[in-house]
């Protein structure tokens, strides 16, 4: 879909559609006032017999053929003193909804000239276009028969009553690379695992390395791995026919600056192995590589952004499955760190993998190394489903990150990682073991990846809550690619 952003008074539109914000108790936005006064109180009638309250998410189409515009699309906004960045995000998803089912091929909206405070015209245009995008995104290749739906939204019009300046033109170049970035998690998540393997997320890492001249591709297939020493991801992919692959992509846009390192678990499908899962809501465990499609993702985005920065892209990638090769609770492995490990529990899989790509990750010297998992059922339970985990050894980095939430609604939440939780990890046998007991599962599983990145600035993303959604809307959220994109932008300078 086209985006644009134009300027002027919102009764010379000319659009198939046109559409403004009404708040509680029947109050007009501004820009609607301007269009009901020119049009003989035509808005403030409607809405003076009860037909738009204005309750948040409350649409109502009106039909104008006799003005510029043919339709007028009314969208609710909510309390004007509680109007903030998730009501302004709402608003617009509700808006996209609504002109989907309108048949309307093109709208002109006035919803990003209402103020959100603390934000400007760009962040309203870049968030808004990110919105509609995300409530337009729909799952559909491998359905037979498509959702018949009315002729698809073709452009949308970011529009204001005055010039926004040159900012919100910027505004649609970096919102369409951080959508498209979301997208490609999406469907990466959303995919099968009999077609969303380790060699099929290798392949679209070698895709955007072709059609991205500053990014590459490198793909380490198990013989490497084991000149490598890589026997703690080599334990976890034991028991599959599928064979692991360490994804490597390098974009090069900062000169001879150090690289900024981003790790994505990609389990591409999680059984638990010996330790086997419950079958209840097993076909889920297709989301369990969507830390690494949110890697992939970002590194669509940062590319197309073409970014003053050099980025690493690892991908350790594998199936977690229970065959008669699998690694069996109680067996000891030796990581690419040379850190024995003694695994308790094969559905701790993730660290384990992990921990092997972040030693990996040394090689390529990062200034910053940010880990992105599904990585613990305890995060869902300390969190839910709204904020990510977080946790690091450097206070500097982790408050970039929660910052780069805080502007994109991708929001995280810092846990502690203090010395005294890893002691839940002493193992008898071993250097250290893969879980302790249940308390604090989600501090204990950063406190094991922790010690393999000792040295560096390294920070967690415990996704396991955030990456999807179950039941009625079942699907990848594409996050955190938003909050990653932001941090990557932020330290590019264009934020």
């Amino acid at each position: 879909m086209e985006f644009s952003v134009k300027s002027g008074n919102s009764d010379k539109q000319r659009s198939a559609c046109i559409v403004f914000g009404v708040f509680e108790s029947r109050r007009l936005s501004a820009p609607a006032e301007q269009f009901d006064q020119a049009n003989g109180g035509l808005l403030s009638g409607l809405i003076g017999n009860g037909d738009m309250e204005g309750r948040a998410g409350q649409t109502l189409l009106l039909p104008t053929p006799e003005l510029p515009c043919e339709r007028v699309l009314l969208v609710g906004c909510g309390p004007a003193d509680k109007f903030n960045d998730n009501a302004y995000r709402r608003a617009m998803a509700a808006m996209a909804k609504a002109l989907a089912d309108t048949g309307a091929a093109e709208a002109v909206s006035y919803l990003s000239d209402l103020e959100v405070k603390g934000r400007d015209a760009a962040w309203r245009v870049r968030e808004g276009l990110l919105a509609v995008s995300d409530a337009l995104y729909r799952f559909e290749r491998l359905k037979s028969k498509k959702n018949a739906r009315p002729r698809a939204l073709q452009s949308l019009a970011f529009a204001f009553t005055a010039d926004p300046g040159a900012a919100a033109e910027e505004a649609i170049r970096i919102g369409r690379a951080i959508a498209a970035g979301v997208s490609m998690a999406k469907d990466l998540g959303n995919l099968p695992p009999n077609i969303c393997t380790p060699s099929y997320l290798a392949e679209q890492a070698e895709a955007l390395a072709k059609e991205y001249g500053k990014l590459t591709t490198e793909v380490l297939s198990r013989p490497q791995m084991e000149e490598l020493g890589m026997g703690a991801l080599l334990a976890v992919a034991r028991g599959s026919r599928e064979e692991p692959k360490l994804i490597v992509m390098r974009y090069q846009g900062g000169g001879n600056t150090k690289p900024i390192a981003l790790v994505g678990k990609g389990i591409t499908f999680d059984t638990g192995g010996i330790s086997i899962k419950p079958a209840q809501g097993m076909d889920e465990m297709k989301f369990d590589m969507c830390g690494a499609a949110s890697v992939l993702g970002t590194m669509r985005a940062i590319a197309e952004l073409e970014l003053p920065l050099n980025v690493v892209g690892i991908v350790p990638a594998t199936e977690n499955m229970p065959g008669g090769a699998a690694t069996k609770p109680g067996d000891i492995v030796t990581s690419m760190s040379g850190q024995t490990i003694e695994i308790l529990n094969t559905d701790a899989e993730g660290r384990l993998i992990l921990c092997d790509a972040l030693t990996y990750s040394r090689r390529f010297e990062p200034e910053t190394v940010v880990d992105i998992a599904t990585l613990t059922g305890a995060c869902v339970i300390a969190l839910g489903h709204l904020v990510h985990g977080l946790m690091g050894n450097d206070d500097g980095l982790v408050h970039e990150l929660l910052a780069a939430g805080e502007v994109t609604g991708d929001r995280a939440w810092q846990l502690p990682l203090y010395e005294e939780y890893k002691e839940a990890l002493e193992s008898n046998f071993a250097d250290v073991a893969n879980v302790g007991d249940r308390a604090a599962g989600t501090i204990t599983a950063a406190g094991f990846l922790s010690r393999f990145t000792e040295g560096v600035r390294w920070a967690h993303l415990d996704i396991a809550g955030t990456a999807w959604k179950s039941g009625k809307e079942k699907g990848a959220t594409g996050r955190p690619v938003p909050l990653l994109t932001q941090f990557l932008l932020e330290r590019a300078g264009r934020g």
